[in-house]
């Protein structure tokens, strides 16, 4: 590998046609090009890491992703087929969701009615409350998260790594196909960052598209099946986690280049 182009892989571009594909994607911001040409395939059952430092595009690419910012230039395909992302509203019908590191989580309320938030069930005019914890209760227990007492706990009340768990299954709840994960390991202790990661994988395996954004090489290495580098606004780097170690990574996000080949065996935790 001589450079970062040659080097270049998209691994599902011979075979069954991704859940989401970038073409060309460009944004700007007047002056400020955000991102260049964005060439990124997210396939389904897989995760999918997005590194880069700081200031290369990555919550830019995330936000066109999820409707916040509508793309200047470039396609973006839903299986196989194009479609216009202009809106949160837009990338939801589609089956996109969004764990923001603020998780946008309400504390005063339980995790039923946080889960439920704004798209409440009705049965006669009144609140299915019965119905609505039912699917809550089955939700978290479909992604194995044993850790929460109680779905009538107050989100104020959990833990990080639950309240993480929480925003990742309203997603799931409702019918997310691409999980995008925005630093969902960020300030968690040991423990519950574990369980963060365990719930990662359980997505993937339940055939859920994870895209994962992490300064945490740990984290990156640890859950993820195919890593993508972004250098000033331009994607350098798609490649199966196998094929990559910590210092390539940093080799790709600090100059957009590498010439090490991996010499390190794929990590199954």
């Amino acid at each position: 590998m001589t450079s970062t182009q040659a080097s270049r892989r998209s691994p599902s571009a011979d075979g069954p046609v991704p859940l989401l594909r970038m073409k060309g994607v460009s944004k700007h911001f007047g002056p400020v090009q955000a991102l260049t040409d964005v060439d990124l395939d997210i396939p389904a059952g897989q995760v999918t890491a997005l590194a880069g430092d700081n200031g290369a595009g990555k919550s830019t690419l995330t936000k066109c992703i999820s409707g916040i910012h509508p793309i200047d230039g470039g396609e973006i395909q839903w299986e196989g087929r194009p479609v216009r992302i202009a809106t949160p509203k837009d990338a939801a019908a589609l089956g996109i969701q969004t764990v923001y590191q603020d998780l946008a989580l309400c504390d005063n309320l339980d995790i039923v009615q946080n889960m439920f938030l704004g798209r409440e069930r009705l049965r006669r005019g009144q609140l299915d409350e019965e119905s609505m914890e039912r699917a809550a209760k089955e939700t978290l227990t479909s992604l194995a998260v044993t850790t929460v007492q109680s779905v009538r706990q107050q989100v104020g009340m959990l833990s990080g790594g639950q309240r993480q768990s929480v925003a990742i299954a309203k997603g799931v709840l409702w019918s997310a196909q691409l999980v995008v994960m925005d630093e969902p390991t960020a300030a968690l202790g040991v423990a519950q960052t574990r369980m963060v990661l365990d719930l990662v994988r359980t997505l993937a395996e339940r055939g859920h598209a994870v895209l994962l954004i992490s300064h945490n090489m740990n984290d990156v290495f640890a859950v993820s099946d195919r890593i993508a580098v972004l250098w000033h606004g331009r994607l350098v780097d798609v490649r199966p986690i196998g094929e990559s170690d910590h210092q390539i990574a940093v080799d790709l996000m600090t100059s957009g280049s590498t010439t090490r080949v991996a010499n390190r065996p794929r990590d199954k935790e």
